[in-house]
């Protein structure tokens, strides 16, 4: 995505479920249908973390890195790689900003991973940095050596990254920075230079604008190639979160590297949890990492220097689950609207559940394989912002809580 054109369209197609407005007035409180039960040993997939992205945001503020990675609990950042036509001749002037920002990131604890929107026009079959043309063959040695160069400047000026993206949204035509490439493609450049990059960092491919598998399949079918990429990663524009057997059989992590929604309205709140919900459940996914970060429309943070209702959102799955935790089994759906995930790490359990219902619900859990006594409970809301609640008491692994309409509820516990 640039700077400027935001996919609204294709945002749009996944909001295809809208939940109706809220009622004015005294809503009656639902009585729990179902019980959700939460398994804390049977773990799943690894959790890296969650973020957002910096591209075309400039150098952000102290303040901005310290609401969103230090009290957020966000712990990735994704950097642009700004086309650069002076990569070799030690001009590094275009990849100051982000450089300030990964630093910033690193410094609060996040790891970093770059992006490439376009390689220098000369290496491409269109001389331009627009999204029309393609990367020439000719160019892959030079283009390996670009992405090394971007690696050291980093590592040099003291940000190791933690991984590298060869290519945003390979399979969209765009009027501003993009490259086209196909699955083939991504194949052979990895067959001849894969083992020149990995060498000194994680590769992440494809970055499909929907998550289309077969831009990723020829890669992972062949062991040549597949040895080279550590993570499978891919937008969700258009698409919705699914599993990708044939990644995690191959021993790859799986990470939502771009989605954007439009507004804060509650609507949108919702869909945006229950898609976070869906990456981890659905999908299997190590990590999701949110647009950008900077933008009064839809992005995390606004210019006046205030976190948005999406970053309140995604702080209630980044402030509590931290990497290194690994999710674990719980009832996906108890009731109607409402949705479950449960994850553990360092002694605790965390358990986040979105009622995207209109209705004001109780809902009652058992945990199972792990006692603790109390959760304490946070949440957001169309009037709350990560909001820490009382904590309720756990009786022989059951409690029962109350879930607010269109709200994300967050109870993390300890466990003895």
């Amino acid at each position: 995505m640039n700077k400027k054109v935001k996919k609204i369209i294709l945002s749009l197609l996944t909001l295809s479920i809208i939940s109706l407005p809220v009622l004015e007035g005294a809503v009656a409180v639902k009585a729990a249908t179902n019980n959700a039960t939460i398994d804390i040993s049977s773990k799943k997939q690894l959790i890296k973390g969650f973020g957002g992205s910096s591209a075309w945001c400039g150098a952000l503020n102290d303040n901005c890195m310290n609401s969103l990675y230090s009290n957020y609990g966000y712990s990735i950042l994704r950097v642009r790689i700004d086309p650069n036509e002076g990569w070799n001749k030690g001009d590094f002037n275009r990849w100051a900003d982000e450089l300030s920002n990964a630093k910033k990131a690193v410094a609060r604890g996040a790891i970093v991973f770059a992006t490439p929107w376009s390689p220098p026009a000369s290496m491409k079959t269109n001389n331009s940095v627009k999204g029309q043309g393609s990367l020439k063959t000719s160019s892959y040695a030079d283009y390996a050596n670009y992405l090394r160069a971007f690696i050291k400047y980093f590592a040099d000026n003291g940000v190791p990254l933690y991984a590298m993206s060869l290519q945003n949204e390979p399979d969209w035509r765009v009027d501003y920075d993009g490259c086209l490439w196909t699955g083939d493609q991504f194949h052979d450049f990895l067959k001849n230079y894969g083992s020149i990059l990995s060498k000194t960092i994680k590769i992440i491919m494809p970055e499909s604008l929907n998550f289309s598998q077969s831009m990723s399949d020829p890669t992972l079918n062949d062991p040549s190639t597949a040895s080279y990429v550590s993570i499978v990663g891919g937008h969700l524009y258009g698409s919705n979160p699914k599993d990708y057997p044939l990644a995690r059989s191959k021993g790859k992590e799986l990470w939502m590297t771009e989605k954007n929604f439009e507004g804060d309205n509650a609507n949108i709140l919702m869909t945006m949890a229950k898609e976070i919900n869906d990456c981890m459940t659905v999908g299997n996914m190590n990590a999701y990492v949110y647009w950008w970060i900077l933008n009064d429309g839809n992005g995390l943070y606004t210019k006046s220097g205030v976190p948005t209702k999406k970053a309140n959102v995604l702080a209630q799955y980044a402030k509590f689950i931290r990497p290194g935790y690994n999710r674990v089994d719980a009832t996906s759906s108890p009731q109607s609207n409402v949705y479950v995930s449960a994850y553990t790490g360092n002694k605790k359990v965390v358990i986040v559940v979105i009622n995207k219902g209109t209705s004001q619900v109780n809902q009652s859990f058992t945990i199972q394989n792990g006692k603790t006594s109390s959760v304490e409970t946070w949440r957001t809301s169309t009037s709350l912002n990560v909001a820490k609640d009382a904590a309720i008491n756990v009786s022989n692994g059951n409690f029962t809580a109350s879930l607010p309409a269109e709200s994300v509820t967050t109870f993390v516990g300890d466990i003895n």
